[in-house]
């Protein structure tokens, strides 16, 4: 496994006085952190056969090492026999050491096993987190293919405490995030 105590100490030693020297920062707390990772996935199928949700949870669980949980549906949408209620998907939140331990993977291991893969898009939501789609979950280790029934993609978003968007994207640069130049 990764050492999560890695990153965290990059954060403090490099990251912070890095981004204190860009953006003219006065204290410590202003420089913006990564507050948490939340992984959801949607299970589209899950409406005819309830146990694929129970695969995604534990594929979920098996990726970040928390458990995961399944989501809901809100709301009853009749053209997709979809029902208020129902398990639709699955989805985990990542804080502290797991979170970095997670993004450490997420860097060093799963990104560059994609296929055709030339970097992340730098688009973020303009409050200063970024949301990244994969296609498919057998790019982690932890997921053995011959187990896997089908390839379904995944959601991972980064919440930041960042102001702004420039501020973020360059805290995620620092952490090592391969965007397209």
């Amino acid at each position: 496994m990764a050492n999560p105590t890695r990153l965290k100490a990059k954060y403090k030693e490099e990251i912070v006085p890095a981004l204190m020297e860009r953006f003219q920062y006065k204290s410590v707390m202003q420089v913006p952190k990564l507050e948490k990772i939340t992984i959801n996935r949607g299970i589209g199928d899950a409406v005819a056969d309830k146990k694929l949700v129970d695969i995604g949870v534990e594929e979920l669980s098996l990726i970040t090492g928390q458990r995961a949980v399944p989501t809901i549906a809100k709301k009853s949408i009749a053209n997709f026999k979809l029902r208020e209620g129902m398990p639709i998907g699955a989805r985990v939140t990542l804080r502290g050491e797991r979170m970095f331990e997670f993004l450490d993977r997420l860097i060093s291991i799963a990104l560059p096993r994609e296929r055709d893969f030339h970097g992340i898009k730098t688009k973020l939501d303009g409050r200063g987190n970024y949301t990244l789609g994969l296609k498919e979950q057998i790019i982690f280790p932890e997921i053995s293919i011959e187990k896997v029934k089908k390839v379904t993609g995944l959601d991972i978003t980064f919440t930041t405490t960042a102001p702004t968007d420039e501020e973020a994207l360059e805290l995620l640069k620092l952490f090592g995030m391969p965007f397209k130049k």
